[in-house]
């Protein structure tokens, strides 16, 4: 059985948590070179569909499709073709940015030296490697957030506000990042409420307002208008 999934597919996902409903009755297909703009407002469930694609949030009803696998049969299989950046960046302040990325690096069982120093290039924090976290700002914590989360090689890289921090060259990289990933057969999801940045970054934008899924279309134009439109919708 093969490891690796060309594209992702909900099936009529619902997440329940009492009689709120956080997600309720999403439908969509995600592929590989996809970078998929999960857009909404603040409570939209945009955070609850990013943890249930990453497995962390178990779906009330309906079912989540990796290629031909599913979390309940080969849910080892899955998560060890996902990669997340979350609220939560999973960094030791007190050690170096390059012993945290070791530290991980270690988990997957990864050639440590060239993977770490491919990585701190990739944070543009190559200069920065024997500091402690604890003395970096937001900005660098998250870039090396990024580059812990995709030390692996996931097929699907889950994003939720992966701007916070940024100052613009900052986000100019991130953004490039993206690209590459997307370019290289990475299936990226990335949720965020600021829609100048997801212009001309994101190729497909999926809307959600209140736990439902408003409309799933390539992106095109100004990001901003076509958002717009659908919040406005009754």
């Amino acid at each position: 059985m093969t490891d690796d999934f060309d594209r992702v597919e909900l099936v009529d996902v619902s997440r329940h948590y009492g009689r709120r409903r956080a997600v309720s009755h999403v439908s969509l297909t995600i592929h590989r070179g996809d970078i998929l703009g999960l857009l909404g407002p603040n409570g939209a469930g945009k955070s609850t569909l990013i943890g249930m694609l990453a497995t962390l949030v178990a779906p009330s009803s309906g079912s989540i499709q990796y290629g031909s696998m599913n979390t309940s049969a080969e849910g080892t299989r899955i998560r060890a073709r996902i990669g997340v950046l979350a609220h939560e960046l999973h960094l030791y302040p007190e050690l170096t940015a390059r012993q945290n990325l070791e530290f991980f690096a270690r988990l997957y069982g990864l050639a440590v030296p060239a993977t770490v120093d491919t990585a701190l290039a990739s944070a543009d924090l190559s200069d920065r490697d024997e500091d402690q976290v604890l003395g970096f700002s937001r900005g660098m914590r998250q870039r090396l957030a990024l580059e812990r989360s995709l030390l692996h090689r996931p097929r699907l890289v889950l994003l939720d506000e992966p701007f916070t921090g940024l100052d613009d060259r900052a986000v100019h990289l991130v953004a490039e990042r993206f690209r590459r990933l997307a370019a290289d057969g990475a299936i990226v999801v990335l949720a965020t409420h600021d829609l100048d940045l997801a212009d001309g970054l994101i190729t497909r934008m999926a809307v959600v307002r209140s736990g439902r899924l408003l409309s799933d279309a390539p992106a095109g134009g100004s990001t901003r208008q076509q958002y717009r439109a659908l919040m406005e919708q009754p």
